[in-house]
């Protein structure tokens, strides 16, 4: 029973969803339009339910190129309206349209000369009529059984929110560029902006032999520099192979002694590569791709600086 309730649930909510498209109109192109070129901030409010609703849409504006934040209509009473200017627009929310805290705001809002957009369930409400611009979000009915708690409604009004964020992120032309640029310590932050050369591993770091270097050289080499490989380079230094614990493996399964052999003739040829400053994420997706855990990392020349694998990737919290 309880199953098929949840399940009725997402129905309700999915519904309301698919009509707030029916109501995406010259209206709503003019509302992003409008916000596009306002010169301030865009403030959300909202009491109650609403107004956690009214915080995300702002933390979602926020980090996708539209500054804002969250006023709290009964604090806007005691100071807070102080936080508004002309220059900014207001966005309220409000099921009924009839929000008390909101309604006594209205007129102060109005002196002030910000916009104001009300993201309503009732479009003949004191709050619609007082607005430049309403968003009708208003739904048949609650999710609840009880037709109380708001449900439905908050979602169509978290729904309305997104589209309105990606409506202006796509108008500003915002780039990923940033939004890496508001989310530096976050995973996405990460991911599009740290290069190869800021987490790579140099110097003692990153073993290279000469290609006429025998193995148990090579192998001392890497255990002494704590690697999972060594970069093979020719005489005039550029990376001709690599030798990793895979190629020492292989080899050893054949029933061979490699220990004197020289290295040029047990190493993977060829390897691929990445330049120093190619993003940390590429590195990954070619790591994934090809199903390899060591990546020399070379200049323009193609000689060897450095070395990455995927622990340096899981220490730098990308993977």
């Amino acid at each position: 029973m309880s199953v098929q309730r949840a399940k009725k649930v997402l129905d309700i909510e999915a519904e309301a969803i698919l009509e707030l498209k029916k109501r995406l109109n010259s209206n709503f192109a003019k509302i992003i339009d409008k916000i596009s070129r306002i010169k301030g901030r865009v403030i959300l409010t909202g009491m109650g339910k609403p107004g956690f609703i009214a915080q995300k849409i702002s933390a979602t504006l926020s980090s996708t190129g539209t500054p804002s934040l969250y006023l709290h209509p009964a604090e806007a009473h005691h100071g807070d309206i102080g936080r508004v200017t002309k220059e900014d627009c207001i966005i309220a929310l409000s099921n009924s349209g009839e929000t008390e805290e909101i309604c006594k705001i209205l007129p102060i809002v109005k002196k002030i000369g910000a916009l104001l957009i009300s993201m309503v369930g009732n479009p003949h409400s004191t709050l619609s009529k007082n607005s430049d611009y309403i968003l009708d979000t208003s739904v048949r009915r609650e999710a609840c059984t009880l037709g109380l708690a708001p449900t439905t409604s908050t979602t169509a009004m978290l729904a309305m929110g997104d589209a309105l964020a990606i409506a202006l992120l796509e108008k500003k032309k915002f780039k990923e560029k940033d939004f890496a640029f508001y989310h530096p310590g976050g995973i996405l932050g990460k991911r599009l902006l740290l290069k190869v050369e800021d987490i790579m591993r140099s110097g003692h770091s990153s073993p290279v032999v000469k290609e006429n270097t025998v193995v148990k050289d090579v192998l001392i080499k890497i255990t002494k520099s704590r690697a999972g490989s060594a970069s093979i380079i020719d005489k005039k230094g550029k990376l001709v192979g690599i030798f990793t614990d895979g190629d020492l493996r292989r080899h050893m399964s054949k029933k061979v002694n490699i220990a004197d052999k020289k290295v040029k003739d047990v190493m993977t040829k060829k390897p691929t590569t990445i330049k120093r400053d190619r993003l940390a994420a590429e590195a990954f997706q070619i790591l994934r791709s090809k199903k390899i855990d060591e990546l020399p990392v070379v200049d323009k020349q193609g000689k060897p600086i450095g070395l990455l694998d995927v622990q340096d990737l899981l220490k730098a919290g990308l993977v």
